[in-house]
């Protein structure tokens, strides 16, 4: 293995031979496994082993991209835009993802079959009110927003302390939006199985709340990692792929909101 410390001759990076690819997907493969035995045994010990993987498999993986980027130096200016390239196309794959769930919605809300009593929402399915626990949460959630720009902002003028402050703000935010969601989930009025409207429902709302989960932790490992002196105003692509990600959740979030929420309410 090359000394990592030694001067580069050009300013891309061959990453070391890494474990982590093929980890993460036996690991993935376990969730998914224990998602299934969950759903036709109601049995949860693989999808508890397979929850434990991913974590590991997360730890581990970003430990190792941490260190290349904050104490070998591989992230060039060259590799960075690499990754910011990357973590674009990752974002439009996501988007794809929820047109997917989305259209989903728009086809049994648009053309009502005899299933639904040829109306939407079906005959008998109690909604949420848009203007009561969603609105509060379209308000968290946009909020947080501007948290993490003010955040993102500061660490470009080189205020830490600010950085700080604003991203441990958006943190909270996202924390308080998933245990409001899951409040919401306990009051509804329909269960999973009961049509294509909770269906529908929990699979886009559910998904969302799913990236709501994963942004935070995302961002709480930027501000745990801004605590402990990483990312420099000319040099911090992980917290700006996490800003990225968080927006890109807000917005679904207003489409959500608007279509689901009002319009299919």
């Amino acid at each position: 293995m090359a000394d990592s410390h030694a001067v580069a001759k050009q300013p891309f990076h061959l990453v070391d031979p890494s474990p982590w690819p093929l980890f993460g997907a036996l690991a993935a493969l376990l969730l998914a496994s224990g998602a299934l035995v969950v759903m036709r045994m109601d049995n949860y010990w693989l999808l508890a082993l397979g929850v434990l993987s991913v974590i590991g498999v997360m730890i581990g993986w970003w430990r190792d991209v941490i260190k290349e980027a904050e104490h070998q130096g591989h992230h060039t200016k060259a590799v960075q835009i690499g990754l910011r390239y990357g973590m674009a196309l990752f974002i439009a794959s996501e988007v794809m993802f929820f047109s997917a769930f989305f259209w989903a919605y728009f086809d049994a809300s648009l053309y009502p079959k005899e299933a639904t009593g040829f109306q939407w929402p079906p005959v008998g399915v109690e909604t949420f009110d848009a203007f009561d626990l969603p609105l509060l949460n379209t308000m968290i959630l946009l909020l947080s927003g501007c948290t993490v720009t003010w955040a993102h902002h500061a660490l470009l003028h080189g205020n830490r302390k600010d950085f700080i402050t604003g991203l441990a703000l958006t943190v909270l935010l996202g924390m308080f939006f998933t245990a409001l969601q899951a409040f919401e989930y306990s009051h509804a009025a329909f269960g999973l199985r009961e049509g294509i409207y909770p269906s529908t429902f929990y699979m886009a709302t559910g998904f969302h709340g799913f990236h709501v989960l994963i942004g935070t932790i995302f961002l709480a490992v930027c501000l745990f990692r801004g605590m402990n002196g990483h990312f420099k105003s000319d040099q911090h692509f992980g917290f700006e792929a996490a800003a990225w990600y968080w927006h890109f959740v807000d917005v679904v979030w207003l489409f959500l909101f608007v279509c689901v929420y009002i319009w299919g309410g």
